[in-house]
């Protein structure tokens, strides 16, 4: 508790006491000494991101089943647990699929 309330009583003091002359070369993009060639920021597809996260997802749903698959015939209340969470991402699966975020358009 005590390192929480040392970490936010610095950060606070740093954003207090510090000086802030912004210019434009302050505010610039650097790119290896030279002027930017192009605008900093590229257009993203933010189904492209949609489609990445429910990839992490399902990535990390793997990751949790292999070893309750090891356990399955063991314990019932990890059995129902995971049981819970495979219908879950199925109703999340199956929502994203009628909202349409499945279709690369």
């Amino acid at each position: 508790m005590i390192c929480v309330a040392l970490a936010v009583i610095l950060v606070g003091l740093s954003l207090v006491l510090q000086g802030r002359s912004p210019d434009r070369e302050k505010n610039s993009v650097y790119e290896c000494g030279f002027n930017p060639f192009q605008s900093p920021g590229q257009p993203f597809s933010i189904r492209f991101f949609l489609i990445a996260l429910l990839f992490l997802v399902f990535d990390l749903e793997i990751s949790f089943l292999f070893p309750w698959c090891k356990t399955l015939f063991q314990d019932t209340s990890v059995s129902w647990l995971a049981l819970f969470f495979l219908t879950l991402l199925t109703w999340g699966l199956v929502y994203e699929w009628i909202k349409g975020a499945l279709e690369w358009e």
